[in-house]
C-alpha cells in the first residue's frame, strides 16, 4: 500500500511529537511488542496519554483510553504506531477504538509486523473511523529502527561498545578505568535501553563484570546477562554467578562435567547446549537466532578484543559505540585493538560524534 499524501497542520505535528516522545522513553523496556506513544485530543485539548506497559503490555492505546476521565466520543487520537489488528495475548486494539467512539485515528508509520500492517485502515475504513498516517515518519522510522530490524530479521538488534585510550588500547596495568565517570554513565544508560547483555567467559572471570546499570532509579531495569562460556568455567565467586537467579542469566556451553552443570542449573541459570565450529569457536550467528527465541530483542555487546573483533569481522553489529579517552597507555598492555578499529571504520561507514559531556572523552558512533 503506498503512502497517502495528507495534510497535517501544526497542531497535528504538535501532538504526534508528544506520541514519539512517549514512545522513545520505554524504549528497549517493553519486551517483544514495540514501544507505543499515544496521545488522545478532542477540541486541541490534550485528555490522555499513554505509553506501551513495561515488558509489552497493555499497549498504548489501551492504557489511554482506560485512563482517561473524560467522555472521548468525537475526539481524535495521535498514535507512534498503527494500531494492532490482531488477537495475541490479548485482544486488538482496534476493537478498543471502535468501543470508545474515537473519530480520527492519525498514526506515523505502518507496523512492520505482517499481522496488522495495513490491516487497521481497512477495519477503521469499514467502521468510518476517519484515519491519516505518515505524519513526523521519518523520525518513527529512526525510532523503530531495532523494532524492523526484529521483525525483517528474526534476530536481536546488536549494539557494541569499547572503551579506548587514545592510542588503542583496552587495558592498563596501571589504569583501572579508561574513560571517565561521565562516560561510564552513558554506559550504565546504553545498559538500561537493551534488555540483555553478551560477554565472553575470559571478561567475565578476568574482570568479574556486574554488567547491570547503576543510574540511580533504573537498577531494576538491568539487562539480562548472556554469557559464552564452552566449558562453563565461570567462578563461583564472580559476581554474575552470586547474583544469579531465575530467568536473569544465560550461559551457551558446548560440554562440561554434570558437576558444573547441576551446580549453575541450581542456581537458576539457563543453559543451552550449541556446538563450536571446526575453527572451536561459537557460530554468533546460530547463538544470535537463539537469543531472540528467547525474547531479547535489543542486545549490548561488552566484549574484550576477540569477542568484539568476530562480531565486527561478521557484521553482526547494527551499531557500535567507541569511547575514546584522552590518555595514552604507551604499550603498558599487549591488548591493542587498532586493526579492529580499522575494521570498523572500513565496515560502518556511517560514523558520528555524540555531542554529550563526557569529560575529556571523545564518543563516537558508528552505523552500517
Amino acid at each position: 500500500m503506498s503512502l497517502r499524501k495528507n495534510k497535517f497542520s501544526q497542531e497535528d505535528k504538535f501532538f504526534m511529537q508528544l506520541a514519539l516522545n512517549l514512545a522513545s522513553d520505554r524504549l528497549g523496556l517493553t519486551g517483544e511488542n514495540p514501544s507505543v506513544g499515544c496521545v488522545i485530543v478532542r477540541n486541541n485539548e490534550i485528555i490522555s496519554i499513554g505509553q506501551t506497559g513495561l515488558n509489552g503490555r497493555p499497549h498504548a492505546e489501551f492504557n489511554a483510553i482506560k485512563s482517561c476521565k473524560k467522555n472521548l466520543n468525537g475526539s481524535k487520537m495521535y498514535v507512534s504506531l498503527e494500531p494492532c489488528a490482531h488477537y495475541g495475548k490479548t485482544p486488538p486494539c482496534t476493537n478498543i477504538i471502535i468501543n470508545s467512539k474515537i473519530k480520527e485515528v492519525i498514526f506515523a508509520i505502518e507496523d512492520t509486523d505482517s499481522r496488522t500492517k495495513f490491516k487497521s485502515i481497512k477495519i477503521f475504513k469499514k467502521k468510518k473511523i476517519k484515519f491519516k498516517y505518515g505524519l513526523l515518519k521519518n523520525d518513527a522510522q529512526k525510532i523503530y529502527k531495532s523494532y524492523i530490524y526484529n521483525k525483517r530479521k528474526k534476530l536481536p538488534f546488536v549494539t557494541g561498545k569499547l572503551a579506548v585510550s587514545r592510542d588503542n588500547y583496552i587495558n592498563s596495568k596501571k589504569m583501572k578505568k579508561i574513560t571517565t565517570e561521565h562516560s561510564n554513565s552513558i554506559t550504565h544508560l546504553l545498559r538500561y535501553r537493551n534488555d540483555s547483555i553478551l560477554i565472553s567467559n575470559k571478561t567475565l572471570n578476568n574482570d568479574n563484570p556486574k554488567l547491570n546499570c547503576r543510574i540511580t532509579g533504573l537498577t531494576k531495569y538491568s539487562p539480562k546477562r548472556v554469557i559464552l562460556d564452552k566449558n562453563l568455567s565461570i567462578k563461583k565467586t564472580s559476581y554474575i554467578f552470586q547474583t544469579s537467579k531465575k530467568k536473569n542469566t544465560i550461559i551457551f556451553y558446548e560440554k562440561a562435567p554434570k558437576r558444573k552443570i547441576d551446580r549453575l542449573i541450581n542456581k537458576g541459570i539457563k543453559l543451552i547446549k550449541v556446538k563450536t565450529n571446526k575453527n572451536n569457536f561459537f557460530d554468533l550467528k546460530i547463538i544470535l537466532r537463539k537469543i531472540y527465541t528467547l525474547g531479547c530483542r535489543n542486545l549490548l555487546v561488552e566484549g574484550g578484543k576477540c569477542l568484539t573483533a568476530s562480531f565486527l569481522k561478521n557484521m553482526h553489529f547494527n551499531q557500535f559505540y567507541l569511547f575514546k579517552s584522552s590518555n595514552n597507555f604507551n604499550k603498558s598492555t599487549k591488548l591493542n585493538v587498532s586493526s579492529e578499529l580499522n575494521h570498523l571504520s572500513f565496515k560502518y561507514k556511517k560514523k558520528s560524534k555524540i555531542n554529550t559531556f563526557t569529560g575529556n572523552d571523545v564518543v563516537y558512533l558508528y552505523s552500517k
